[in-house]
């Protein structure tokens, strides 16, 4: 047997374990009872520990050396993005053996078992010692590895965003901060006052949920190969080729926040439903960074979903299911309330300008935690600080602040990702409209247009190359903040009259 259908081979198993993980991983965040959680991470933690094995054993190791230092003989170049993909990952276990690789499994179910309580009780204390065997593990890990970056938050970047560190992205969120201080003073000093005593209103969860599966439908999200549930913290997963699964969490009283949520995580399983049968071939899917796929996210939930053509479209049936509670709102004041710029606590529920200050706060944090430039009694105080400076608004509670974020519980290095994803759209929709009427193609539903052109453009060689090289491929320019801060000032400038 050829190596390289060896190594199918035996990623073809790997593969089975991980897709039981997965589904373990859906129902533990899921529907899995508060008293089982502990059994089923546990269960969690074996098969992936099993996998993890299958991974780095010492045959698996040779015959990923051996193809890389025959990568040239390969003829099919997604066959060397597998050999490249593998020996990049090779590169960063090969040291780890399977009792760290399950110590660091346990570390991150216990912090997000103890993270879900603390958050409930609103006291970071019951997360802090938890929080700090995750990070001196994750530290451990990384040590083991031959090539460390000498500025330690790099190495977590660089393995969310390929070839991105701290200095590509401090002077990438310095000009953005700028930028969007800027423009949220000019929107505080706006005359135009926005309606928004209807936006608390209390909504059944029945009529939200039947709206949701309108909108998945309405987007493109394929039901046959997918599936809708709830969860504490909002999330998109590929189970497998034809399984892409979405979850919400729906408030009585903030009836946007679901909306904004189920077109958020729809994107993400949009982007993953379009993943060519190709990539699946040679275990190249879901090779997609979390700042490409959050460009994808961000792309239906707010250039699109916020945008004055997509509320005139979907406000019908808004108004057909929410008759009852929302009998004199306006489509504009729909429209307007969908976009009111107001500094608030939580980063999920922010609008589109202050969101970037949200995830500049989490990046200027994991720098100080992860370079160890804070203690763990120190980061509750520090992030308040943050949205004092920042934001001007304080923290009424960890719930609110520090605790209110899943991600810390698995890693850092992610919360980057969602800006870079703001700015990578705004590329690419320049590119977008050049080739047609974006917006009368929202306004008239007809997202097999759009649809035709993510998959084209965005998500068709998404697999097969680093960030750098992709959004270069689609735009030819190199990752800059300035498109979606003119988009953002256009937009608001419209909406606030300034």
């Amino acid at each position: 047997m050829a190596k390289i259908d060896l190594l199918k081979e035996k990623l073809a198993l790997i593969k089975k374990y991980y897709h039981t993980c997965t589904i373990m991983y859906f129902d533990l965040y899921t529907v899995c009872p508060e008293d089982a959680r502990e059994e089923e991470g546990d269960t969690l933690n074996y098969f992936q520990n099993e996998a993890f094995k299958l991974e780095t054993s010492d045959e698996m190791k040779q015959l990923i050396v051996d193809l890389h230092n025959e990568i040239d003989t390969l003829e099919d170049p997604l066959d060397r993005r597998l050999v490249e993909i593998s020996y990049d990952g090779y590169e960063k276990t090969k040291n780890i053996t399977p009792e760290m690789a399950m110590k660091l499994s346990q570390a991150q179910s216990k912090a997000y078992i103890t993270w879900l309580k603390a958050k409930e009780n609103a006291d970071y204390s019951m997360f802090k010692e938890a929080f700090g065997e995750l990070i001196n593990t994750m530290k451990e890990t990384i040590k083991t590895r031959d090539k460390v970056l000498p500025n330690f938050y790099d190495n977590y970047l660089n393995d969310h965003e390929e070839d991105m560190l701290t200095k590509d992205l401090d002077p990438f969120f310095e000009e953005l901060k700028v930028g969007l201080i800027d423009l949220i003073n000019k929107i505080k000093n706006s005359k135009h006052v926005i309606r928004r005593d209807f936006l608390s209103r209390n909504v059944p969860i029945y009529k939200q949920e039947e709206f949701s599966k309108y909108l998945l439908n309405l987007n493109g999200y394929d039901f046959k190969r997918g599936a809708l549930t709830t969860t504490e913290h909002p999330f998109t997963i590929p189970v497998a080729q034809k399984d892409a699964r979405v979850t919400t969490h729906y408030y009585e009283d903030m009836f946007l926040s679901n909306i904004f949520s189920i077109i958020h995580e729809g994107g993400h399983a949009i982007f993953m439903q379009n993943e060519k049968p190709e990539d699946y071939e040679h275990f190249l899917e879901d090779n997609i960074t979390n700042g490409m796929h959050e460009s994808v996210s961000r792309f239906y939930e707010n250039v699109i979903g916020r945008s004055k053509e997509y509320i005139h479209l979907i406000y019908p049936k808004f108004k057909e299911i929410f008759g009852e509670e929302f009998p004199d709102v306006s489509e504009q004041e729909l429209y307007e309330g969908a976009n009111i710029v107001e500094p608030s606590l939580l980063r999920t529920e922010a609008d589109e300008v202050t969101y970037g200050l949200h995830v500049i706060i989490r990046y200027e944090m994991e720098k100080l935690i992860c370079n160890g430039e804070i203690s763990l009694d120190e980061i509750p105080a520090k992030w308040n600080a943050l949205y004092k400076e920042y934001l001007g608004i304080d923290v009424p509670s960890d719930k609110e602040g520090v605790l209110q974020d899943v991600h810390w519980t698995e890693n850092f290095g992610y919360f980057p990702s969602y800006q870079i994803g703001n700015c990578y759209n705004a590329m690419y929709v320049l590119k977008m409209r050049e080739e047609f009427d974006l917006d009368k193609a929202v306004a008239s539903g007809d997202f097999k247009t759009i649809n035709n052109w993510m998959k084209e453009h965005v998500f068709k060689r998404s697999n097969e190359l680093e960030p750098k090289e992709w959004i270069r491929e689609i735009t030819g320019q190199d990752l800059t903040p300035k498109p979606f801060l003119e988009y953002l000032n256009k937009k608001y400038k419209d909406i606030y009259k300034f």
